[in-house]
């Protein structure tokens, strides 16, 4: 008996394991990129409230793309407010060099 046989019906490999042929399935190569902390705090509640998005997720090998998807638009944002704190309280960077406890101890 051969080691390997190809199935075109399925489009299948297939590899000789004892007296049986078994499929030769592998998960697809999925990019993996670090997450940070939104990421996590995202997961979590992707754990606990919405079971069935973080299974299909999971499921579809998507899940780690829209972890950091999220990360990168949840950094985009808190760029953004705190740009937007800066300008409304009117900071400088010689405002910062000038009186930098000002902060600590005020």
């Amino acid at each position: 008996m051969e080691q390997y046989i190809y199935d075109k019906s399925n489009g299948l490999w297939y590899e000789l394991n004892g007296d049986y042929y078994i499929p030769c399935l592998a998960l697809p190569k999925v990019e993996t990129k670090e997450i940070g902390i939104w990421d996590m705090r995202h997961l979590e509640y992707l754990k606990q409230h919405r079971k069935a998005t973080y299974n299909r997720l999971k499921y579809e090998c998507k899940l780690n793309a829209y972890l950091y998807d999220i990360n990168t638009q949840a950094n985009e944002m808190f760029i953004k407010l705190v740009e937007q704190m800066v300008e409304h309280e009117g900071i400088s960077e010689q405002l910062k060099a000038d009186n930098q406890l000002n902060g600590l101890l005020g």
